[in-house]
């Protein structure tokens, strides 16, 4: 049993040694069939039609617009009006997209100038705001649309404006209006009423009142001079305040023939009455500024100025420092009265100053609308405002809004107020007599233009080279000559 198990190890141990030296067998082939779970992604491309509808905001350069471009120049010239002008030309082009309003300041004294380039260029302006001196000359010219303006004033309703204020701009050659009326000033003799009613004087309405208070009024109070006189040969103030003189005497630069009458009785009464003044005024050249201050210091009785003096004699006017006059006197404007209308023994008259919307020649129609839209409602309020004591409305419709544009005119009295109102349906100029023509009316322009009443004033009153009579000699000569250079 021992033996035959080990030969059974004997045999075992060499069959493991023969089958590690023997080659290795070739694997038979074996195919085997396993069922496996697998998970796969398919990724299928469909074409779906889907509208979407999306609002989307996308700035989009506006079409060029050929506009149409209105030159508007104004002879309210200050920054401040200036604005005011711009603001109701933006809202005019606000209503009407295709038109520009362009608004030009120009100087008062360059507008003939100014139009004379203009003409010359071809490009004169659509609009021009401008003093009744020169509407004449233009219209002489035959550079102002007058159908346009006639298109305007009967748009607006010629019963809403101041019949004196049509008759002023309507040219005698034609019979139309050469402009639109727009708005304006009165003068007067202001005067210390307090001062006269202690004196016992009488209103300065007629020249024996005045001549009274220029005898009477220096010395009283505190007044030293009784009157301030445009005496300044550089300065129109004086022409201004003799056209009233004379006027109020009836003498005028030609009669109803069309004869230069510079040298009647009635002229050389009116240049001596008024230049005999000076002996009761204040002494040296003088124009509106130095009666003004010397009114607001107490030191005058009477001044001849334009509405535009109301400001001054309630806040002080303005000096070239910049500082303003402190008024010597407590509640000046409420003691200060208006004396607009002048009598003398052939007649009487007042001044004052109209100013107007002129429509140029090849203006286009546009500049009618424009116009009308200056002298509308609220528009023309604004305007007002400006200087409401300096820009009397000339739309009688205008007047309840126009009293209200300043707390300054509660400083004056009804009274007052009324005849400024009023002031345009007595106003006179050398310049509106209707039976001038057009060429008469181009050389009144001329005559306060050229400064030829303030140079014989001063020859007379300060120089003492010229009497009345010799001074209106001159004159006689100098507008024979403007005449002749007219109808060259």
């Amino acid at each position: 049993m021992k033996r035959s198990i080990i030969l059974f190890t004997m045999f075992l141990l060499m069959a493991l040694f023969t089958s590690q030296c023997a080659p290795a067998a070739t694997p038979t082939p074996e195919t085997i069939i396993k069922t496996v779970e697998v998970v796969k992604e398919v990724v299928v491309t469909q074409v779906v039609e889907k509208v979407v509808t999306e609002v989307v905001e996308v700035e989009v350069p506006a079409e060029p617009i050929d506009k149409t471009v209105i030159d508007f120049w104004t002879t309210d010239k200050e920054e401040d009006r200036v604005d005011v002008y711009e603001e109701i030309a933006a809202r005019y082009m606000a209503e009407n997209p295709g038109i520009e309003v362009r608004i030009v300041p120009i100087d008062e004294a360059g507008v003939s100038q100014r139009i004379a380039t203009a003409l010359v260029a071809n490009r004169l302006p659509d609009i021009v705001r401008m003093g009744i001196e020169w509407v004449a000359d233009f219209a002489a010219d035959e550079i102002l649309d007058e159908d346009a303006a006639v298109a305007v004033i009967d748009n607006m309703g010629e019963d809403d404006f101041r019949s004196n204020t049509l008759a002023m701009v309507t040219d005698p050659a034609t019979g139309k209006y050469a402009a639109v009326p727009f708005d304006g000033w009165v003068q007067s003799i202001w005067y210390r009423t307090d001062v006269f009613e202690e004196a016992g004087l009488d209103a300065p309405t007629t020249w024996e009142a005045i001549q009274a208070a220029c005898e009477t009024l220096p010395g009283a109070g505190n007044l030293l001079y009784a009157v301030g006189l445009g005496t300044d040969p550089g300065q129109n103030y004086g022409h201004k305040t003799f056209e009233q003189v004379a006027m109020s005497n009836n003498a005028f630069p030609f009669d109803e023939a069309g004869n230069v009458t510079m040298n009647t009785p009635e002229m050389i009464e009116a240049l001596q009455f008024y230049t005999d003044l000076q002996k009761c005024a204040i002494p040296g050249p003088q124009y509106w500024q130095g009666a003004r201050e010397a009114y607001e210091l107490d030191q005058l009785g009477m001044l001849f100025y334009s509405t535009n003096i109301m400001d001054d004699l309630v806040e002080g006017s303005g000096m070239e420092s910049g500082d303003k006059i402190q008024i010597a006197v407590d509640d000046l404007a409420l003691k200060t009265g208006f004396a607009s209308e002048m009598t003398s023994p052939n007649g009487s008259a007042s001044y004052g100053q109209l100013e107007t919307l002129g429509i140029m020649q090849g203006a286009d129609p546009e500049a009618q609308k424009v116009v009308e839209f200056f002298l509308t409602d609220q528009n023309y309020q604004d305007v007002l405002a400006l200087a409401p004591w300096g820009k009397v409305p000339v739309l009688e419709s205008a007047v309840e809004g126009w009293k209200g544009l300043s707390p300054l005119f509660e400083n004056y009295s009804d009274e007052t107020l009324g005849q400024i109102a009023n002031g345009f349906d007595t106003m006179q100029r050398w310049l509106f007599r209707p039976d001038y023509d057009a060429t008469q009316r181009a050389v009144i322009g001329d005559i306060e233009g050229r400064l030829l009443i303030p140079q014989v004033i001063s020859n007379i009153a300060l120089e003492g080279i010229m009497t009345s009579e010799t001074g209106a000699q001159w004159l006689q000569e100098q507008v024979e000559a403007l005449v002749a250079e007219r109808q060259q």
